[in-house]
Formats: C-alpha cells, structure tokens, sequence
C-alpha cells in the first residue's frame, strides 16, 4: 500500500505506474474520496470538540441554561450521527481502492506487458549436448519408480503427483542442503504456518488480486499459503522495532504451497512444471527504509539463488522482469530461469522481489530510527529452491545413457549415494 500523501503529491507517477503494471484504478476517484473524508473529518472534529466541552459544563449550569445545553447536545450527537453514516462508506470505498493502487517501479524496470517482454541480463553455464537420445524428467522418474502421477491425479485430481522413493529423498537433500546454505549465511530458519488469516493475505498483498489462486476454507475463514513469504512477513505484522540495530530480519521459510493454477487450462500440462501442491525454500529480508540497503540486498538474495544453481551445475539465465510481468507491490524484479532440456528452453525457476514499504505499511510493521522517529520497514524476498520444478532440469540434465541420474556433488553427503538406478 502506498502513502496516500505521495500518491496526493505524486498521483502522475501513480497513474503511470498502474498503467505499466495494466491494473485497473482510479486515482481521481481515491483523490476524491480522501478530499470528502478529511472534509468530513474536519466537521466531526469541531462537532466532537463542542460536544465534550458542553458535556463537561453541564453539571456546573442553572437549570434553565442545562436544560438548553442538553437539547443542543442532544441535537449535535444526531449531527454527529449522520456524518459518521455518511462517513462509513466512504472509508469502504477508499480502502477497497487502495488495496488496487500499485507500487511505483525503480527507473530501470524495463516496459512491457508479458514475460515475453522482460529482458534477459546474464547468462550462467554451458548448455550440454547428449550423445543418446535424452528422455523427460516423466519419463526417468516413473522409469525409476521416483514419481506417480496417474495416482495422484486418481486422489486429487490433475497437476497433482506422488513423489517416492528416491525421489522424494533427493527434494529433501536440496531442501537440507540450501537450508544449511542459508544459515551458515546468518538466515533463521522456520517452518511456517500453511493456513493463515484474511489479514495475512491483504497484508503481503497478495489480495485483493490473487483470491482466484488461492484455495480458501471457507469454514474456518483461512487460506492456504501459496509461498511461505506470506507467513514470514506478517510474522511482524504490527510490531515495532526499538532500534535500526535490529534490522534486517533475514528468514527462511520452509513449506507446502498452494497454487490453484486458475488461467493455465491446458498449459504445461505434462509433469512436474505447473502442480498444485509444492515445497519450497522462501527467503524474507526486512531492513531499514533505505534504497541503497534495499538494493544491495535484492542482489544478495539473488546471488544466494544463483550460488545454488551454480552448486548444482545447473546452466540458468537472469531476467529483468518487466512492468506488466510484476505484482502490484513490486519495485524491482528479476527471474532466474533455468535450463531444461525436454522444454528446449529456460524455464523459472526463482523470483527475486523487492517491495519498499508496499508490504509493510499493509502489515502494519515499523521501526524506531535513529532520531526517533516511526518509519515502514522495506521488505525483499526470493525463492532460495522450489520442488518439485527445480527437479526438471536436476533430472534431465544428469541423466546417462543407461537411465540413471547422477546425484550432483553437493548433494551426495545428503543422499549417501552417487547414482539414481533403477531397482533390480
């Protein structure tokens, strides 16, 4: 959410911002609303003001003055009534439009509508030649009994899946080996709540716009999280930090996420690539109101998902995320994306996201600077490794001849083994 006080000295930026990010707002209507309410605002405070200092006096009246007094009370409360009426929808219709008004992005954000249109900025890896016809990761999981999706689909539907065997010990090598990374690199790591309150959701911003992925129950007014950046931030919510020397907050998230998938009919329909139902590795960095500080660690927390692929020997690209491929809170963006050789392309993989105080000034989370003074926190967050996706090209880009897949170096302490075989 922004200030509505930039938005008021800065409603062409605003404007523009939604028009690059293609989100639908009226910032003449916001601006029109806030004018009545502050002008309302203005009358009841007088109202009240005369109110409570008559009330006060009127023990201290002769009769005929309290009675007077009292019917002039009287009538003012009724007045005061009918503001408050007018009031209450107008405050609704404000903050409903609040809740759409998107983030302005950093100057060097590139223009664009899809992901088509962000552009690419560095290139990590060689990508490799086979000398044998290569299969698709489907193909080598089911061959090495690693994954069932028939099943899955037989239980729960489409895009769903069983991960077994040493399939499901590899997700949990990758999972312990970039926890280990991330702590040894001063990352607390959690495990997260996976069901969480309305609140939580408008407060990282993921709603209003993103209620048509999420699964809700209904009976218990909660929703499932879809990363695990939405419990990690609204761990702070309405707290403050006594001091910048608490800052910043680096956590990691570990946990299931639920994606509805609406919109993707009939896309990326085969395997591992578009499911339900995920693991994920979260990063959540919350630091000081500074642009600089917010820079360097948006780069940071992207050289950690870089530092991963690169551990795994995994080629990958960098993009710069355009305008209209952001959230509505993000300021700066970018994807890594990493080769996949079934799809003969990159594919994403991870998302780098920084948000100013878009998140925080929603979640109500503060800091006490150094002169004393109440400021938002920036928050910044990036997916450190996600499963089973990142499996696609770790499958297809270590598979041999005779279809097995060679375990990548840094995983083997983990697995205690070099090679995924097929069962005899």
């Amino acid at each position: 959410m922004l200030d509505i006080k930039y938005i008021r000295d800065n409603s062409d930026k605003v404007k523009k911002a939604a028009k690059d990010k293609y989100v639908i707002v009226d910032i003449d209507k916001l601006l029109s609303l806030d004018e009545a309410i502050i002008k309302i605002n203005k009358e009841l405070d007088v109202m009240k003001e005369e109110r409570n200092n008559l009330s006060s006096k009127i023990t201290t009246l002769n009769n005929e003055e309290k009675q007077k007094t009292i019917i002039y009370v009287r009538n003012l409360k009724e007045k005061i009534t009918v503001l408050e009426d007018e009031l209450s929808p107008l405050k609704t219709e404000y903050t409903e439009i609040m809740y759409l008004v998107p983030s302005v992005p950093y100057d060097e954000v590139p223009l664009g509508k899809t992901d088509d249109d962000n552009v690419e900025i560095k290139k990590n890896g060689e990508i490799p030649t086979f000398n044998f016809e290569i299969k698709d990761h489907v193909t080598l999981a089911e061959e090495l009994d690693l994954l069932d999706i028939p099943r899955g689909v037989k239980i729960a539907g489409s895009r769903s899946y069983f991960l077994k065997n040493d399939g499901l010990l590899l997700e949990m090598a990758l999972c312990r080996y970039v926890i280990d990374k991330l702590v040894k690199k001063g990352f607390t790591p959690m495990s997260v709540p996976l069901m969480v309150k309305e609140e939580a959701m408008y407060g990282t911003s993921y709603f209003p716009g993103g209620r048509d992925q999420t699964y809700t129950i209904t009976e218990d007014e909660l929703y499932l999280v879809g990363t695990s950046e939405v419990s990690l931030v609204s761990y702070h919510s309405s707290e403050t930090f006594e001091s910048t020397e608490a800052l910043p907050k680096l956590y990691c998230g570990l946990s299931t996420c639920f994606r509805r998938e609406a919109g993707t009919y009939g896309k990326d329909t085969r395997g591992l690539y578009r499911v339900h139902q995920f693991t994920k590795i979260e990063q959540v960095i919350m630091c000081e109101a500074d642009y600089d500080k917010q820079y360097a660690l948006h780069d940071f927390l992207l050289n950690n998902a870089e530092e991963i692929l690169q551990d795994l020997k995994i080629p990958y690209r960098v993009v710069k995320v355009c305008t209209g491929d952001m959230g509505n809170g993000q300021v700066r963006k970018h994807d890594i994306e990493a080769w996949m050789p079934s799809r003969n392309k990159y594919g994403e993989t991870h998302s780098c996201s920084s948000f100013s105080d878009f998140q925080a000034r929603r979640s109500n989370i503060k800091y006490k600077d150094v002169d004393g003074s109440l400021k938002y926190c920036y928050t910044l967050n990036n997916t450190a490794i996600a499963s089973p996706r990142i499996l696609i090209p770790l499958l297809e880009l270590y598979q041999n001849e005779d279809g097995s897949v060679t375990i990548p170096d840094v995983l083997v302490p983990y697995m205690n083994k070099t090679k995924i075989e097929r069962k005899k």
